[in-house]
């Protein structure tokens, strides 16, 4: 297994560790860099800046994306280390070291951690050796040291963060393999996740605009559906509007139906009867598709047929 020591800002690390989130949004200021170090469900460890070498506390990751600064801040608010959009923007400039500018929608990289924990001041971890020209962070494997002993000592504040709902096996084997309890997905997590599964486009109309894109749950997380890539799917705005109230479904085989109540309550409709009986563009890969049992549930409970 590996994990991932990343050179945390501090106001951040404070910030969320006042918080203390489900998940969190380990954002970086440039929008242009991937991170790779790591597979899913491999621990991400925050070390603060130098000289204060100490790993202070960490997360599980669950995915890396690149997003408009104002959908970042939509998807994870206050999980972002900041109270106000505002507030985060003003840190991302100053890394960025670019004036402020309110009407940019610049990209910021977004490493997206489950289960993020806080270790106490007395239980803060020195790191010798850190070399100061590491500007991101640093890889260990946790099979050698000095990775063994750092992980032996992280792991039972790990474990001990709060769960959530399950996470879908899109994770895969791995999601998971470093510790006992799986991590969850969050909400902002589900969110960004199943945007980028549906590659930034609307299922049903194929809309690209991602400002009007929203990630909606088939069996509403109220209802008890999780936020599960199973649970998920990428619809444009008015059509999620229509979704959640019934208006139309998808079904299991993947085919939209539009309900006969869209004419009888608004005497129109023609848009949407126009994608009736269309299919509904789904991932290539099986383990990010809708659920059937997701998908039989609204078409029982929620569908106005």
């Amino acid at each position: 297994m590996r994990l991932f020591v990343a050179i945390t800002d501090s106001d951040w690390f404070s910030y969320l560790s006042s918080l203390s989130p489900d998940e969190a949004n380990f954002w970086q200021p440039s929008g242009n860099v991937s991170f790779k170090a790591l597979q899913i469900g491999e621990p991400f460890l925050f070390k603060l800046h130098s000289p204060d070498d100490y790993i202070v506390g960490g997360g599980f990751f669950s995915h890396f994306t690149i997003l408009p600064v104002s959908l970042a801040w939509e998807a994870f608010g206050q999980k972002n280390g900041a109270t106000t959009e505002q507030e985060m923007r003003t840190r991302v400039e100053r890394y960025r070291r670019v004036p402020p500018s309110p009407t940019e929608d610049y990209n910021v990289g977004c490493i997206l951690l489950q289960k993020p924990f806080f270790l106490p001041r007395e239980n803060w971890i020195t790191l010798p050796e850190w070399s100061r020209n590491i500007v991101r962070g640093k890889g260990f494997d946790t099979e050698v040291e000095p990775g063994k002993s750092l992980w032996t000592r992280v792991e039972a504040f790990a474990q001990a963060a709060p769960a959530l709902e399950p996470v879908t096996e899109y994770a895969g084997s791995r999601f998971g393999s470093p510790q006992t309890v799986l991590p969850r997905l969050g909400q902002g997590s589900f969110r960004v996740m199943v945007t980028d599964a549906y590659q930034r486009h609307c299922a049903v109309t194929r809309s690209p605009i991602l400002y009007v894109l929203d990630a909606a749950h088939i069996k509403p997380y109220e209802a008890g559906g999780p936020h599960s890539l199973s649970n998920g799917v990428l619809l444009r705005q008015d059509v999620h509007t229509l979704f959640d109230r019934g208006y139309m479904t998808i079904t299991p085989e993947h085919k939209i139906e539009v309900s006969r109540r869209i004419k009888e309550e608004f005497d129109n409709g023609k848009e949407y009867y126009a994608l009736h009986g269309s299919e509904v563009w789904i991932p290539k890969d099986s383990r990010l598709r809708p659920g059937s049992q997701y998908l039989d549930w609204h078409n029982e409970n929620v569908f106005r047929s």
